[in-house]
C-alpha cells in the first residue's frame, strides 16, 4: 500500500472543501493510504496542481463558481492525460446524467454525507490505473 494517496479538491466555497475534508479523514477506509489533500479554489489552480505532480484522485463541486466541477472535470478528462478519476459533487439529483457526460468516475449529491463521501472516494482510490 502506498504510503499516502494525493487527492486534489475544488471547491471555490471553503465550507465545502472543509466538509469534505472532515468527511475522508485521515483516510476514508481501513484498506486505503491516508489522504493528503491538494486545495484549489480556481480552475487554473486544479490545472496546476494536475501539471505539477502526481494526483490519485479528484473531487469537484460542481456548484463551485465562476466555472463548477462539471466544466473542469470535462476539460481535465479530455485535455489531461491519464486524468486521476473523479468524484464529481452535485447539486441535485436530477444532474446524475450531466455528470456522467462530463465523464466522472463517481457522483454524491450536496451537501456532503460522511459515509457516502468517504466510500465513493475510497472506491475511486481502490480502483486500479
Amino acid at each position: 500500500m502506498a504510503s499516502s494517496a494525493s487527492v486534489l479538491l475544488y471547491s471555490s466555497d471553503a465550507d465545502t472543501r472543509a466538509q469534505v475534508r472532515l468527511a475522508v479523514g485521515r483516510s476514508p477506509a481501513p484498506d486505503v493510504p491516508p489522504v493528503a489533500f491538494v486545495e484549489c479554489a480556481t480552475p487554473p489552480a486544479v490545472l496546476r496542481a494536475l501539471e505539477a505532480g502526481r494526483v490519485d484522485a479528484c473531487v469537484l463541486d460542481g456548484e463551485a463558481v465562476p466555472l463548477g466541477g462539471m466544466g473542469v472535470c470535462r476539460q481535465i478528462k479530455n485535455e489531461v492525460f491519464r486524468c486521476p478519476p473523479v468524484l464529481l459533487l452535485i447539486g441535485r439529483p436530477q444532474d446524475a446524467w450531466l455528470a456522467a457526460w462530463c465523464h466522472a468516475d463517481a457522483v454524491i449529491t450536496l451537501p456532503v454525507e460522511p459515509l457516502e463521501c468517504a466510500a465513493a472516494l475510497a472506491s475511486l482510490l481502490r480502483a486500479p490505473r
